[in-house]
């Protein structure tokens, strides 16, 4: 009989990572102790590439003045997705929609010259949108949104180079996660209303997005109708194991919001200048990722993502001090380390438990008096019984090195 395809909300469920409650409400999952370790190490490792690629990182309020959504143009183009404004004495605040609004306002807050630019500025921020119950599911699908975003404030020339070197990006992150793109889309404006009126604004940013593109040598499909309201974008769609598919990295190039903000920077010339600004994020939102990362990866994760690195199984009793002291050590090489001990069942039964965890460690007589531990992979492989030391040693430099490979 063939597996049933994976969900990330069956495994989220019986892995412990995720879950929901009547209480907190539809399209609001919490996360346990497991999940929320898988989502601080993405997200550590998102930080990281990001300051490693030049960006600097805010945080700003999950609310904002409605006035504030009525210059970005999202109360105009983007209202049915929002929640209803909150009245605050003679004010009224809403849950934001995205992050770029805060982000032109950061970006506003001081004067900057050509020197500054490209001012690359991240962020992963919380954002809402009012999604009907009946669309709700796992975390593909939420109502509150932990998004990674960035803008990037460049002149007109850095542009297109910026928005090559956001798809590099996202592609080395893809290959770290084990995450495969199926397509790359040219998302365009359709009929209707629902974007902004502008079409030398559309021209011009959909122009440099082909040059884009045709640099990274990336083959694409255009889609009329899939662009943000405001601008085209380059969408990187991801399938699950059922062939549904949808957009998880995107790269925009907006003319709308710096002329909405009035966002200036000041030129070689002396002159104020109007900046272009590149929106891009790599994993698009924390919990898409993740339900993705669960189904690609059937809740196997890559070593350095995983919740749990390295299991220690002593044989019996006698061996769970040697176990317990194994486990300390990998704790202070900063590894995530359990001890699965004989109270948990045969040795058999734990192995099989801990068919998920990247490593396992089985410490026998043998193994305890000679300061080893026999090493067992999660894909089947026994690299056989190693020193203790040289045994953290190698996963440590796995772990570091990310990817998806358990040994060399």
């Amino acid at each position: 009989m063939n597996d049933p395809l994976p969900d990330h909300r069956r495994l989220g469920r019986e892995l412990d990572l995720f879950d929901t409650d009547p209480l907190m409400g539809a399209g609001l999952p919490y996360w346990l102790p497991d999940g929320a370790t898988v989502r601080h190490t993405l997200e550590e490792y998102i930080r990281d590439a990001e300051r490693r690629a030049g960006y600097r990182h805010v945080h700003s309020p999950a609310l904002g003045k409605r006035e504030l959504y009525e210059i970005s143009g999202h109360w105009d183009h983007y209202r049915d997705d929002m929640y209803p404004p909150m009245k605050l004495g003679a004010e009224e605040v809403v849950l934001r929609p995205s992050l770029c609004p805060h982000h032109a306002l950061i970006y506003r807050s001081r004067s900057h010259s050509y020197r500054e630019l490209p001012l690359r500025i991240a962020e992963i921020g919380a954002m809402h949108r009012a999604e009907l119950s009946g669309v709700l599911g796992g975390l593909t699908r939420v109502r509150a949104i932990h998004l990674n975003d960035a803008h990037i404030f460049c002149t007109l020339d850095q542009a297109v180079a910026e928005a090559r070197a956001a798809l590099e990006l996202i592609a080395r992150a893809y290959a770290d996660l084990g995450i495969e793109a199926v397509r790359h889309r040219l998302s365009l404006p359709g009929a209707g209303g629902k974007y902004v009126a502008d079409p030398e604004l559309w021209r011009r940013a959909t122009a440099l997005l082909r040059e884009v593109l045709a640099e990274a040598g990336v083959a694409y499909e255009e889609a009329e109708g899939e662009a943000a309201f405001y601008g085209p974008k380059i969408d990187v769609q991801i399938a699950d194991p059922a062939g549904r598919e949808s957009t998880l990295s995107t790269v925009q190039i907006d003319f709308h919001q710096p002329a909405r903000f009035d966002l200036h920077y000041i030129g070689a010339d002396g002159a104020r200048h109007r900046p272009v600004m590149v929106h891009r994020s790599i994993i698009g939102s924390v919990e898409r990722a993740v339900a993705h990362l669960v189904e690609a990866h059937r809740g196997a994760f890559p070593a350095w993502l995983a919740p749990v690195q390295l299991a220690v199984l002593p044989v019996a009793e006698e061996q769970v001090e040697p176990a317990a002291a194994l486990v300390r050590e990998a704790l202070a090489r900063g590894l995530r380390a359990e001890l699965a001990g004989p109270g948990d069942g045969t040795l058999g039964a734990r192995i099989r438990a801990a068919r998920r965890v990247p490593y396992q460690a089985v410490v026998g007589a043998r193994e305890a008096g000679a300061g080893l531990a026999a090493v067992r992979l999660r894909d089947g492989r026994r690299p056989g019984a190693l020193p203790v030391p040289d045994l953290l040693s190698r996963i440590a430099e796995r772990v570091a090195a990310r990817g998806t490979a358990l040994w060399d």
